[in-house]
């Protein structure tokens, strides 16, 4: 090649990296279009080729290794010598030994009497609605426990005082954020009566949250400590705001619906920060712990994280956030503070579908076939929410 035509093919890359440049400089927003369209290939590679490719693959192994399992019954094929002519055979029939029936391991018993079906091999989950309906009233028990002894729910009230002589000042007061009072003990026990066994005996830190718009419990989080012996202490009251139930749209433009879901829910420990801002609203959230569910294949962005501005006098008043639970600065440290100071540990595994690849948010545990909850290296803090204000139990209590 000439010289003269290296020097044009140069003249042309250097004409075209330039146009590139300026188009870029005076249009971002076509920049910021394609590199969301070539970080979506990887995704979408995934999802419509490489995961029913493996889908296929696990299904030829199966099938496989059943047509291998020397465990079933064995096949006889006898060869019958052809009958001479003026040959008579008599033919009889010998009833064969009663073969036992093959003992289900115990995880298998219970998915064939549960609603996941007979044939699962994994805990597998009914599909969550794209509404996220308000689950019913919790009554779950493990299956593969009997129904223990409820537990002592014990309210942890502050230490009185030593008596002293007359005093005339006037007293402090009382904390909002006291832990006691009926408003505590009705928490108490709407959270008891939402826990299994299995539940209870495998975490060590409660955070109950209201979601509801109006009552004495509205829009505030408890948090229990685990005592030895399953007894739960109260040891925060918190205002809280939850999320707005109402169809928006995010600062990207996006139609999103503002609901916390009610359900169980674990802590991400890949996910906790103490700056973050959120991309899909352009808001600050310090102080962020995220939770470790995931629908649809994606890490969902729910998180308890510190209001800011304007909103924290909104807490305790009004459902404010956009789908997260907001707390002050103030109580939003000392939670995360005291969950990453004193609760990781090996904590249970929620049951996870792998149709819809989502993780159950019905407080459904995953075991193996022993029966024991499957466990993982996590934060022992279970999340409950609820849509319950309390009015009729605390009115009760008075």
């Amino acid at each position: 090649m000439s010289s003269l035509r290296l020097l044009a093919l140069f003249y042309l890359a250097a004409a075209s990296v330039f146009t590139l440049t300026g188009v870029v400089q005076s249009h971002p927003q076509v920049w910021r279009d394609l590199d969301a369209r070539v970080r979506g290939v990887p995704d979408r590679f995934a999802r419509q080729v490489w995961n029913p490719a493996l889908e296929r693959l696990r299904n030829h192994d199966v099938a496989l290794l059943d047509s291998l399992d020397q465990t079933r019954d064995p096949v006889v094929r006898l060869t019958i010598r052809p009958m001479v002519p003026g040959e008579e055979r008599l033919l009889t029939r010998k009833p064969s030994a009663p073969v036992e029936p093959r003992a289900l391991a115990p995880a298998d018993a219970f998915l064939a009497d549960n609603e996941f079906g007979p044939s699962a091999t994994i805990e597998i989950l009914p599909d969550l609605p794209d509404d996220l309906p308000v689950p019913p009233e919790p009554k779950l028990v493990s299956p593969r426990m009997p129904r223990a002894a409820a537990p002592d729910f014990r309210i942890a009230r502050p230490a009185e005082k030593p008596a002293a002589s007359r005093d005339w000042r006037i007293p402090d007061p009382p904390l909002p954020d006291a832990p006691a009072g009926p408003r505590a003990i009705a928490a108490s026990v709407r959270l008891k009566a939402a826990l299994s066994p299995d539940l209870l005996n495998n975490f060590d830190l409660f955070l109950y949250v209201s979601k509801a718009s109006s009552g004495p419990l509205a829009q505030r989080m408890y948090v229990f400590k685990k005592q030895p012996g399953g007894v739960l202490n109260l040891a925060y009251d918190w205002a809280a705001s939850t999320g707005r139930e109402k169809h928006e749209t995010n600062a990207r433009g996006r139609a999103s619906f503002t609901a916390t879901p009610a359900g169980y829910y674990q802590l991400d420990p890949k996910r906790m920060y103490r700056r973050y801002r959120s991309y899909s609203w352009d808001q600050p959230m310090p102080n962020a712990m995220f939770f470790n569910w995931e629908r649809q294949g994606l890490k969902t962005g729910l998180a308890i994280h510190a209001a800011e501005g304007e909103n924290i006098n909104k807490l305790g008043v009004q459902r404010n956030s956009a789908g997260c639970i907001h707390l002050s600065p103030e109580n939003a440290e000392t939670l995360q503070t005291l969950i990453r100071a004193n609760y990781r540990g090996q904590a249970p595994r929620f049951a996870y579908n792998s149709t819809t690849r989502t993780m159950s948010n019905k407080g459904a545990l995953m075991y193996d076939r022993d029966g024991n909850v499957r466990t993982a290296d996590d934060y022992r803090v279970l999340i409950f929410i609820e849509n319950y204000g309390g009015k009729d139990m605390v009115a009760a209590l008075f």
